[in-house]
């Protein structure tokens, strides 16, 4: 019984350290990335754009989109969003492989 609480304290201290890595992730992320544009913005107004040419300019936001979904994959991970592999299909599985197994020894009673 104690290792089977064992169990569930280490799943949980991991989930833990799973969800503390993408919050850290996900502020570097934003804080990063704001100052970024914000240099960017800043230079290309020293080199005579206007503030709107300045701010929609791509180059401000190319860093955001890409990194973007390095963070959105990781918070996929994190939050068990699988529309493929989700945990239903891994019931289906197991249950389909127990039912093989079951009638694979039912031949030999």
């Amino acid at each position: 019984m104690e290792v089977m609480e064992n169990n569930k304290l280490d799943r949980a201290k991991k989930r833990v350290e799973e969800l503390k890595g993408f919050y850290i992730h996900l502020a570097v992320y934003i804080l990063v990335n704001t100052f970024i544009s914000t240099m960017k913005i800043v230079r290309n107004l020293g080199d005579g754009e206007t503030f709107g040419e300045a701010f929609w300019d791509f180059g401000t936001f190319a860093v955001w989109f890409f990194w973007g979904i390095g963070v959105f994959f990781h918070g996929v991970k994190v939050f068990s969003y699988n529309p493929f592999f989700g945990k239903d299909w891994e019931k289906r599985q197991i249950q389909k492989y127990m039912d093989k197994d079951k009638k694979e020894a039912d031949k030999y009673r």
